[in-house]
């Protein structure tokens, strides 16, 4: 069996930055509604003109690209984690994944399939390291926050272009609020998952140093 401690604390270092990002972008809607939108209008004009932006809305474009770039790592690492203990879900359990490995990526970006698929295989790994245990009730509240910021527009694989989202800033602001709360509560959320599915698995792996062998030779 692999060892998860490592991988598991990295994905959750970058899920808090990820939430820590999306605050900050909030932060600067507010600034934004606060400031009020400029005479001249949004900054997409339409018919493919754009004004120059304020030094505010330039600003917002750098927290937006920041943000963006934490929520990539995070997505990395935390299918690193997860690719990390569905591996180790099929020593323990002698089964092969329901899903293939081609969806453990796919499974994200498929429009529709990604509504389910990835809450399957997290509660999959779940039940094959811990059999007969329920699942841990934060895999609900982070799936149910995620599509929440998936379906609004805002969330970390379908957005708005940052001059739309400046835009709903000014005259939606509590709607983007609301869709960045829930993006915060999935990351958040998404820490308590991690540190659950990681914490089944590890009883197994030191339950094995323990005996004197090598993690997973118990279950070879």
């Amino acid at each position: 069996m692999r060892g998860v401690r490592g991988s598991a604390r990295l994905a959750v270092v970058l899920l808090a930055l990820a939430g820590a990002a999306w605050a900050a972008r909030a932060v600067w809607e507010i600034r934004l509604a606060v400031t009020g939108e400029p005479a001249s209008g949004p900054p997409d004009q339409g018919g493919g003109q754009h004004r120059p932006l304020t030094s505010l809305e330039d600003s917002f474009h750098l927290v937006n690209t920041a943000g963006g770039i934490v929520a990539l790592l995070c997505a990395i690492v935390f299918l690193l984690w997860l690719d990390n203990v569905r591996d180790n879900a099929r020593t323990l359990s002698g089964q092969q994944p329901r899903h293939s490995g081609f969806w453990l990526y796919a499974g994200w970006l498929i429009p529709v399939l990604n509504l389910w698929i990835p809450r399957g295989i997290v509660a999959d790994v779940h039940r094959d390291s811990a059999p007969g245990e329920r699942l841990p009730r934060s895999l609900n509240v982070w799936w149910v926050l995620w599509l929440t910021g998936l379906i609004s527009g805002v969330g970390l694989l379908y957005g708005d272009e940052v001059d739309e989202l400046i835009a709903r800033a000014y005259t939606d602001l509590w709607m983007l609020l609301a869709s960045d709360a829930a993006v915060i509560g999935a990351a958040v959320a998404g820490i308590f998952v991690v540190r659950a599915v990681t914490a089944v698995q590890q009883r197994y792996i030191d339950g094995d140093r323990r005996d004197g062998d090598s993690p997973g030779q118990a279950n070879a």
